[in-house]
């Protein structure tokens, strides 16, 4: 878990009641949940087996350890999971050095949320080299704290990542928006106690209390954010 939370009196702003934001990676700022299916595809058929496409909707959003143990035990592979999480990290760091596309909306809130010094963490299921390796894209300006999915002791959908990530911040997490993609994320994200929008990357989400699902993230700003701590209660 990496750090530079800012100064105290940066915490707030405007008088809001919104005193982070925390923000998931994949499908959520980077549109990169179609490349982990492609690489497991890609890793799988090198070792003689086919994914079945409804098995993407299992896989979505979780936690390496999860994912890749549920295609493992699907498809009987001879493989342990450390060796096809290694194959799995490779795959997708050389997919996304290709090619590194932003979900439309990303860069505009990033930059809006620094500008007005909203403490903002990435919270993300993938491990530390792939997110650091994401950050040069995104600019790691834009994030006083990041928190990877190998640095806690248990992942998403669990609440750890985003407790972990209030407490970095010095953050109430009901005081928290949560920006994520997937049921797991969000099922996360409620558990720790903070606000929730949800943009669908590839399964639907349905509206719940203190849950709310757009389209894009070009339907979220901070106003928008701001408006979560009231109108969620």
């Amino acid at each position: 878990m990496t750090s530079t939370v800012p100064a105290l009196g940066t915490r707030t702003a405007e008088g809001s009641a919104l005193q982070a934001v925390l923000l998931d990676m994949d499908g959520t700022l980077v549109d990169t949940e179609g490349f982990w299916w492609d690489v497991e595809q890609e890793v799988f058929a090198s070792l003689g087996h086919t994914l079945d496409d409804s098995w993407r909707h299992v896989v979505v959003g979780g936690p390496m350890t999860r994912s890749a143990g549920f295609l493992i035990e699907a498809t009987g592979a001879d493989i342990t999971l450390a060796e096809l999480s290694v194959l799995l990290n490779d795959g997708f760091e050389q997919r996304i050095d290709r090619d590194l596309p932003l979900m439309p909306g990303a860069a505009r809130l990033l930059a809006e949320l620094s500008a007005h010094e909203i403490p903002t963490a990435l919270v993300s299921a993938s491990h530390r080299r792939i997110i650091d390796r994401v950050l040069t894209s995104l600019g790691p300006h834009h994030f006083a704290l990041t928190v990877a999915g190998d640095e806690v002791p248990r992942t998403k959908p669990h609440p750890d990542p985003y407790l972990a990530a209030a407490a970095g911040l010095g953050a109430d997490p009901d005081r928290c928006a949560v920006v994520e993609d997937t049921a797991t994320g969000v099922a996360a994200a409620e558990s720790a106690g903070c606000h929730v929008v949800a943009v669908p990357s590839v399964a639907p989400i349905t509206p719940a209390a203190r849950r709310t699902v757009v389209a894009s993230l070009e339907e979220v700003d901070l106003t928008f954010l701001r408006g979560l701590m009231t109108r969620m209660r």
